[in-house]
């Protein structure tokens, strides 16, 4: 049965302090940092042909945000594991100046949004009949002021007076000359579309904001003080055990109920990829990409579970991947999902970045009319969601969850009927799927903290670097420190999947506009506190969204437990800086680890059932250890979930596959019920065909690893160190008209149990 460790709750979070003004040489700077210009951003989107899904690129919602921490918080990272990516330096596009012209080749069904060169600002009318001093103007606005339209000039003003002083920003605009008036007017573009995208009083907001939540930092402001830390409450479970399937069995009559959500804005150039991560090859069996992946199992779902309702899609995208999303889609026919279902929403312009305690905006130190802009992180999605009506229009159609998952994590979906189950028996508005973490291990905790003061309750994740200090602090003097009887901490891991019940997540979006509480993480270069390493800026996080939530609707967040081979195995780091992380002992999060995860969870699941699965001996490629093998693909169309699996394979004793195997199972029909493998063995099952393997017997020379470091292999063979040469392979296909390639049932007249057979050419492609 699943275990139960205790009730939870939230973070506490910090208030705005009052803005101070900023210094005299602050706003003579001139700046430094790096940047994209929102203009240039602008335009290769739009060149991006128009996709047959329903586009909306989306202005937050201006509303107040929650209470911000200022207290430094470093992502979670499980096995190394939650942490995003580093900041991109392209701003994010968020076209906030709205033209209803219509535009050419515009898609039936995209609602992808244009815009002019002028719009609502967030500051009130300026006089600019006052003298430049009282202003505060800069001559080189001053003297640049007839390229402005009127709410353009009214947020330069705002900028340049006191007390936001951020008259530098325009030091460098040339007076005499007429040549870089595009530029100026580009430049103003941008500041607009930030100012409208900010949800608490646009730009000048933005600054009194950050003014506080950094002044809070440099004092050292804990963010929770005052909230005391207990063992939260929710499930652990092994997988083969009673609880297990007990919580899976109710989820699964709830899995045809999802809307899933998708947050994307990566690209792969961390990982020696240069297209986006949805983009790269799951594993080199098939080289079914990550996006195809999760639609086929989206669509799996559907057939099998949905009642006359298609599930949806929403992909959050930025400005770097919104292009590569789209064109993968086009270029695949969006994988076989219908096009009314996939709906890509795309973050703003991003945030200035900041140089110093004062606020002081950075401008692009190779271009004056650019502002260095810093993502605000992924908490924007919950905005985004209230923003462009996806959870009414989800609401509408009769849909009852809604799960976020992460853009290169094979290992998404596993658990997924597991911890419906939790939330339906518990009633759980937001459940966090989390793994087992070590105690002090450099990965957020999900915690339950209760302030004495006020009887505030939240089960919210809580930062390594603070759990463990604050649980010193309150009566836990060991600190953060393993349970004896379990070996972890009673804290478990945020890995950032979580599962919302839509109907009350979509009244608590309605009720905030879906804005979470903003920190900031300033990097400090003296001990005083006065200088940065770099810019910093403000962030939040979609896993705070515990603090938007009443006193009761705060008892029902929870978390559901299982061990990280099964739910989570991100793609994320390069191979050097795998190879580095592996020493320590923590996962490496490369291509190669998140290949041989998935081979990983789909043995463990097949063995919990009592299939016989040998596992091969590790091997090292590039200088990262993985066990290569046996390879095995379930395709979802075959089986998403462990309880699938014991309706595929009824006899799971009757099933032995070798070490050195590799095993392709596709579609629905296909019943597996005694196979002996050793080898390769790729099944089909046409839509619409049924077919039973029994008996059946493959010897081959099967599919070998092997060691590739050549600069002329792809990207995605170069990242793993290897590629999969496919020696032999024995392929049957059941086809939907009753044949049956390549298979002779037992009983029939040429029947073979055993047999070998050559396989296609080196390059030969698996098919999907």
């Amino acid at each position: 049965m699943g275990k139960k460790s205790k009730k939870g709750q939230s973070r506490a979070s910090v208030h705005h302090g009052k803005a101070k003004r900023a210094s005299q040489a602050a706003k003579k700077r001139s700046t430094s940092s790096t940047s994209s210009t929102a203009a240039a951003s602008v335009k290769k989107v739009e060149q991006v042909p128009k996709p047959d899904v329903q586009v909306k690129k989306v202005t937050p919602p201006i509303a107040t945000p929650p209470v911000a921490s200022a207290t430094p918080t470093p992502t979670p990272i499980i096995p190394e594991a939650t942490k995003p990516e580093p900041e991109p330096e392209p701003i994010l596009v968020n076209e906030s100046l709205k033209d209803d012209s219509p535009k050419p080749q515009e898609s039936a069904v995209a609602t992808k949004k244009s815009y002019a060169s002028a719009a609502r600002t967030n500051i009130p009318e300026i006089a600019l009949s006052k003298s430049t001093e009282e202003a505060n103007i800069p001559k080189q606005l001053l003297n640049n002021l007839h390229l402005l339209s009127p709410s353009q000039t009214k947020l330069a003003n705002a900028l340049c007076k006191a007390p936001t002083n951020q008259s530098h920003i325009f030091n460098d605009w040339s007076i005499e000359t007429r040549e870089d008036d595009s530029k100026k007017i580009e430049f103003m573009g941008q500041l607009v579309r930030m100012d409208e995208a900010y949800p608490s009083g646009g730009l000048v907001g933005y600054i009194r904001n950050a003014r506080g939540l950094l002044e809070k930092s440099k004092l050292g402001e804990n963010p929770l003080e005052g909230w005391a830390p207990s063992v939260p409450d929710g499930e652990m479970f092994e997988i083969g055990t009673k609880g297990f399937d007990d919580f899976e069995k109710i989820g699964m009559e709830e899995i045809g109920k999802c809307g899933f959500t998708l947050v994307a804005g990566g690209l792969g150039e961390r990982l020696g990829y240069s297209g986006i991560k949805l983009g790269l090859p799951t594993e080199l069996a098939t080289e079914t990409s990550y996006l195809q992946y999760y639609i086929e199992t989206i669509l799996a779902i559907q057939s099998r579970y949905a009642k006359n309702v298609k599930l949806p899609l929403c992909i959050m995208v930025s400005n770097d991947t919104n292009a590569g999303t789209v064109k993968l889609l086009q270029e695949n026919k969006n994988f076989g999902m219908a096009d009314d279902q996939i709906t890509i929403v795309q973050q703003g312009d991003g945030v200035p970045a900041l140089m110093d305690n004062d606020a002081t905006i950075a401008i692009d130190s190779k271009d004056p009319y650019k502002i260095q802009a810093k993502p605000h992180g992924h908490g924007d999605i919950h905005a985004l969601l209230h923003s462009q009506g996806v959870c009414k229009d989800w609401c509408a159609k009769g849909l009852e969850w809604v799960i976020f998952f992460q853009d290169t994590n094979g290992l998404a979906f596993h658990t997924l009927a597991l911890a419906l189950g939790v939330s339906k028996k518990r009633n759980l508005i937001m459940n966090s799927i989390a793994v087992p973490r070590k105690g002090k291990q450099a990965v957020g905790g999900v915690t339950k903290l209760t302030k004495a003061s006020t009887g505030e309750e939240r089960t919210i994740n809580v930062e390594y670097n603070q759990l463990d200090p604050l649980l010193r602090a309150n009566g836990y003097p060991d600190g953060d420190v393993n349970d004896e009887k379990t070996g972890f901490s009673p804290f478990p891991g945020n890995i950032n999947q979580l599962l919302f019940q839509l109907k009350p997540y979509s009244k608590a979006l309605q009720r905030t506009k879906g804005a979470m509480p903003e920190f900031v993480n300033p990097k400090y270069a003296d001990a005083a506190k006065t200088i940065f390493k770099k810019p910093t800026r403000l962030e939040c996080m979609m896993q705070d969204f515990p603090t938007i939530l009443d006193t009761q609707e705060s008892k029902q967040v929870g978390f559901t437990s299982i061990a990280a081979e099964l739910c989570f195995s991100p793609v994320k780091n390069a191979t050097a800086d795998g190879v580095a992380l592996q020493s320590k002992g923590t996962a490496p999060g490369v291509a190669a680890t998140g290949e041989a995860d998935q081979y990983a969870a789909i043995r463990k699941i097949m063995t919990s059932i009592g299939c016989q699965v040998e596992e091969a001996a590790p091997d090292t490629y590039s200088g990262i250890t993985v066990v290569p093998g046996p390879e095995i693909v379930l395709k979802p169309s075959f089986a998403v979930c462990p309880a699938e699996y014991k309706k595929q394979f009824p006899e799971p004793s009757k099933i032995q596959i070798s070490a050195r195997s590799s095993l392709v199972l596709k579609g629905s029909g296909v019943i597996i019920e005694s196979l002996d493998l050793d080898g390769a063995l790729v099944i089909e099952c046409e839509e619409g065909a049924t077919g039973v393997i029994r008996d059946l017997v493959v010897q081959n020379k099967g599919w070998v690893k092997v060691v590739d470091d050549s600069s002329d292999s792809p990207e995605y063979i170069r990242i793993r160190g290897y590629h999969l040469n496919k020696t032999e392979t024995k392929t049957i296909t059941f086809k939907k008209d009753g044949s049956i390639d390549g298979y002779s049932p037992v009983g029939s007249q040429v029947a073979e149990t055993k047999e070998e057979v050559k396989a296609p050419e080196v390059d030969a492609k698996v098919e999907k």
